[in-house]
Order: C-alpha cells, then sequence, then structure tokens
C-alpha cells in the first residue's frame, strides 16, 4: 500500500475544514449568548439530526429492521446506557437476519 499525496492533503484538509468549523461554532457560543429560542434548538438537534439520519434506512429495512429498532428503544429506556443500547440493537439486527 503506498501513500498518495493527493489522498493524503484530501484527508487533512477535510480534517482542518471540520475542525475549523467545530471550533469556530464553540468560539462564537463562548463569546456570544445567543436568544433563547436558538438554545432551545441546540438543546434539541442532536436528536433531530439522528431521526433524520435513521428514519429513510429504518424505512427500507423491513420488519426486522422495525423489531431491531424496538429492542434499542427498550434497552435504552431498562438501562439508560447509549453504547449497550447500540450494541444490543446491532446484535438483534444481525440475529434477526440469520446471524451470518
Amino acid at each position: 500500500m503506498t501513500l498518495r499525496p493527493d489522498v493524503l492533503a484530501a484527508i487533512l484538509g477535510m480534517a482542518l475544514a471540520t475542525y475549523l468549523c467545530r471550533a469556530g461554532g464553540y468560539a462564537l457560543l463562548r463569546a456570544t449568548r445567543p436568544p433563547p429560542f436558538v438554545e432551545a434548538m441546540l438543546r434539541h438537534m442532536p436528536g433531530c439530526i439522528f431521526v433524520a439520519f435513521l428514519a429513510p434506512t429504518l424505512a427500507g429495512t423491513g420488519p426486522t429492521g422495525w423489531v431491531a429498532a424496538a429492542v434499542v428503544l427498550a434497552t435504552q429506556a431498562a438501562f439508560r446506557r447509549l453504547a449497550v443500547s447500540i450494541a444490543v440493537g446491532v446484535a438483534a439486527l444481525w440475529l434477526l437476519q440469520g446471524g451470518a
């Protein structure tokens, strides 16, 4: 495997752009106090983004995906541990799809 300079430059450029976007947001929110509606939006946004990514995939998986999603919700309600819920959901989907 060889290291191509153009690929390395693209990866480093994307990493820098991502860092600057995140750091810029943190710096902006530390320097100013956003209005209450912006604070409320930011508080609820991660869940909304997660659902926006998840919903199309879940809609296309059929009954096995819905059962695995229900297992994730039940696990999260019982244990309140995101990593455990994700692991149990992946295992449930794997088992429901035949295990191999």
